[in-house]
């Protein structure tokens, strides 16, 4: 698997106006409002998107319910690493369960036309596997 860039951060929150608090009112980051909870910005130097992602959404991305499961650790954070097409994240999901890691969910497209697999860390973030056409 080639990792070709950190695409995404997000911390996950079960608070999303606290956390919106502290990134955008006091650490001034530019965010601005993408799916309902969900805030955003492409605009932060070093960072391709960077976001505060409410636990009701990843959970549905994940498991396609607003509630996470109660038998997986609840998540502190989402770090995406982009891949150079689609089925490089096809690939790199097996490769990852080849080698005994336990996927979240398989590589699926997202309604915004992003691919993306995931898994849980052993320290508890969401990792993805990506590939955003609008990247390339």
């Amino acid at each position: 698997m080639q990792i070709e860039s950190v695409t995404s951060v997000a911390v996950i929150t079960a608070d999303p106006p606290t956390s919106r608090a502290l990134y955008m009112d006091a650490l001034g980051l530019p965010l601005k409002q993408l799916d309902g909870e969900y805030f955003a910005s492409e605009e932060i130097g070093g960072c391709r998107h960077f976001g505060v992602w409410p636990l009701a959404q990843a959970a549905e991305a994940c498991f396609g319910s607003p509630s996470w499961p109660d038998d997986v650790p609840v998540p502190q954070m989402s770090l995406e690493f982009e891949l150079a097409d689609e089925a490089a994240v096809s690939d790199g999901a097996d490769e990852l369960r080849a080698r005994g890691y336990e996927l979240l969910h398989d590589a699926k497209k997202e309604p915004w036309g992003q691919t993306v697999a995931r898994l849980l860390s052993p320290e508890g973030a969401v990792i993805g596997l990506s590939y955003a056409p609008s990247l390339h």
